[in-house]
């Protein structure tokens, strides 16, 4: 994580968002007045907004952990999407496409 002051991310505000989008960082600007402000890649805010909404529900949080305990562990066979669906209960509800 960076950390620069609001002078300097002004003066420098074109490289501070390379960096962040190609680099993957986060940049914290620090301002006398006012609080804190980190610049994220919108892609990465986008991630980490759906990781917490999936993980807002206690059931499908262990769901998820368990998953990835089962995949760090090597475990696990690649499954249909129709057996996926019946195992977190979305056998009768139609795929839904945005």
């Amino acid at each position: 994580m960076l950390q620069t002051t609001y002078t300097n991310a002004r003066a420098h505000f074109a490289g501070l968002c390379d960096e962040v989008t190609e680099n993957r960082e986060i940049v914290v600007i620090r301002r006398r007045k006012g609080g804190n402000i980190a610049m994220i890649a919108a892609d990465e805010l986008q991630s980490l907004v759906e990781s917490a909404h999936l993980m807002r529900s206690p059931k499908n949080a262990e769901r998820l952990l368990s998953a990835l305990e089962r995949a760090l562990k090597g475990g696990g066979e690649a499954s249909s999407l129709e057996s996926l669906r019946s195992e977190v209960g979305l056998e009768d509800q139609e795929l839904v496409r945005k």
